[in-house]
This record gives structure tokens, C-alpha cells and sequence, in this order.
């Protein structure tokens, strides 16, 4: 094992699987010289030279087209957002290229694509650069959607993601690039489709992803102190949702909370509520409650920010309540 913060699994994750693939390149805003905004891609150009660490204008629906062209003829392209918000620019390309070209062509085009880079809310970034993507992404049909939360589980998702045949937006959190843990010196991957069971418990679910995966974990110790038996799973595959792990932790609790740093209009919370209501409704004792970000543009005041996220101490009083 060794110790590695999020943002260098990232690195060994691309260059990994740019040295076993030639076909694997990274197109961007800085991802060459400059290394990316978060350094997942720091001195990458010097060993693969600058077509495979492609830097691109400030134009993100046209590099996203020359992704989705690139993926088209046999290349698997990753490309970074410089901040995931800026991706709404080229949500014509995602949304009516990415998404359905394996369908419209009836099979006859593969789209082998990663598009990654950090999102979620900051440290007072602002509304356009604290945006929760995952939920405008979700209905679009075509994509799968991952958040990673450890150095362990970003390394391993991300060569997962480059290796599969389908295009997947990664979702890393800008406040988790400096996280650090240990993860293998040998080779591994991770599941896209599988939910993680962070720790096991008897007296309710708490189904989270992303940065509330630590909310929720300081949360924890002051309510395992108090007695209670908390199941937290990290939701991990935002899109297909692992519904297995999360019916079977709920016939096990029985109950529900969900923690997110989505909105609470159409987020991921909404949908999983939609899921579990039709998949293990008769197994609740209580009803499902949803912890997510204010239905606001976040704003830029430090203190007025941290009001519109979840709390721990949120989390703490809805533990008691529901149990």
C-alpha cells in the first residue's frame, strides 16, 4: 500500500492506461503545460507529447465534438472540464451526440468517452462554479454517471471508466482532491455499477455519494457514541443506481435517510426516492427523508453558502427523529 492524495490517483489512473493504450488521449482547458486545474494531468504532456495531451481553445461544445468525432473512429478521448459548470456550454454535444449516437447509428458507432473534472460547491466559488451536475446530466439517455470519494475508489473507477465501451461522466469534488489515503501499489479497478457499503449498521440506511460521503461519517461518530447503528452506503453509480445493495440494506433497517449535496428539486435524492418507493416500499417503517442542498443558486458569502448544504449536525437530529 501507499499513501496518495485523490488528485494523484487521478494522475496514475490516466497515466496508467495512457501507457497501456495508445488510443487513450486528454483534451482540455490547461491539461497539457499547465497540468489541469487540479494537477490530474501534471507533466503527463512531457511523456506522451502534446496530441495526446491535447490543450484547447476556451470552447468547450467544440473539444467536447472533437470528442465525441475522435471517440467515433477508435480513439478513447477523456476530457477534463476545467470546472464541471462549464459543461453546460456543451450540453448540446453531451446530451444529443455522446448520449444517443450509439443508438441513432443502430449499433454502428461505439463511444468509448470520459468526461471528468471537479465539480460540486466549493469554498465560495460562486453560483456558476458551485453547480450540482449530476442532476441535469441524469436524464439523459446513453450516459452513466460515477462520483468517486477516496483515493482508492477514483483510481480505480476512472481506469474502469477509460476501458469501458460506453461514455461515463466522472464526477470528482473540488473540495476532495487533496483527500489522502492509501490505495494498492499493485493494479486494480472498481466496479461502475456498484454502490460501496461504508459501514455496516441495524437501525437505518444512510445513502450518500460524493463530498457528504465525510459529512455524513462525522456525523457518525457522534451518533455511533450515542448508540445508534448507522448502514451509510456510498452511492458511487449515480446512474444505473445500484438498487440491490440499497433494497437490501433497506430490508435489513428499514429505514431511509439520503444525504446529498444535490438540489432537492429532480436531483439524484428524488430519484432514488422514486426507486425505492417501487422497489421495497412495504419494507419501511418510516418515511424517506431526503438531506439536500437549498433549491438556490449557491451563494457567495462563506457563511450563507454553508446554510445552503447539508450539516452533520442536520444529520445527527434526523437520525434521532427517525429512529
Amino acid at each position: 500500500m501507499k499513501k496518495v492524495f485523490l488528485f494523484e490517483a487521478l494522475h496514475e489512473a490516466t497515466d496508467e492506461e495512457m501507457a497501456k493504450d495508445s488510443t487513450v488521449f486528454v483534451l482540455g482547458e490547461d491539461v497539457g503545460h499547465y497540468g489541469g486545474s487540479y494537477k490530474v494531468t501534471k507533466d503527463l504532456h512531457l511523456k506522451y507529447g502534446d496530441l495526446r495531451l491535447l490543450d484547447t481553445p476556451i470552447a468547450e461544445n467544440s473539444f467536447t465534438g472533437l470528442a465525441v468525432g475522435a471517440a467515433m473512429t477508435g480513439l478513447k478521448p477523456i476530457v477534463e472540464g476545467m470546472n464541471m459548470s462549464f459543461l453546460l456550454l456543451a450540453f448540446n454535444q453531451i446530451a444529443n451526440n455522446v448520449g444517443m449516437l450509439r443508438y441513432t447509428s443502430g449499433g454502428d458507432f461505439h463511444l468509448p468517452l470520459v468526461i471528468r473534472g471537479p465539480g460540486g460547491i466549493g469554498r465560495q466559488l460562486g453560483p456558476e462554479h458551485s453547480q450540482r451536475l449530476e442532476a441535469y446530466f441524469q436524464g439523459i439517455p446513453g450516459l452513466r454517471i460515477v462520483a468517486c470519494s477516496t483515493p482508492y475508489n477514483a483510481k480505480g473507477l476512472l481506469k474502469s471508466a477509460i476501458r469501458s465501451a460506453d461514455p461515463i461522466i466522472f464526477f470528482e469534488h473540488v473540495l476532495l482532491y487533496n483527500l489522502q489515503a492509501e490505495i494498492p501499489t499493485e493494479e486494480y479497478t472498481v466496479p461502475l455499477n456498484k454502490a460501496e457499503i461504508v459501514t455496516e449498521g441495524s437501525d437505518v440506511t444512510i445513502l450518500t455519494y460524493s463530498r457528504m460521503r465525510y459529512n455524513v461519517l462525522q456525523a457518525a461518530e457522534t451518533l455511533t457514541n450515542l448508540g445508534y447503528s448507522l448502514e451509510i452506503i456510498d452511492l458511487i453509480s449515480l446512474k444505473p443506481l445500484d438498487i440491490t445493495t440499497i433494497s437490501n440494506s433497506i430490508r435489513k433497517t428499514h429505514k431511509v435517510i439520503i444525504v446529498e449535496e444535490c438540489m432537492r428539486t429532480g436531483g439524484i435524492g428524488a430519484e432514488l426516492t422514486a426507486q425505492i418507493t417501487e422497489h421495497v416500499f412495504d419494507e419501511l417503517d418510516a418515511p424517506i427523508i431526503r438531506l439536500s442542498s437549498q433549491d438556490i443558486p449557491t451563494p457567495y458569502n462563506g457563511k450563507l453558502e454553508q446554510a445552503t448544504l447539508v450539516q452533520p449536525e442536520q444529520i445527527i437530529e434526523t437520525v434521532k427523529s427517525i429512529c
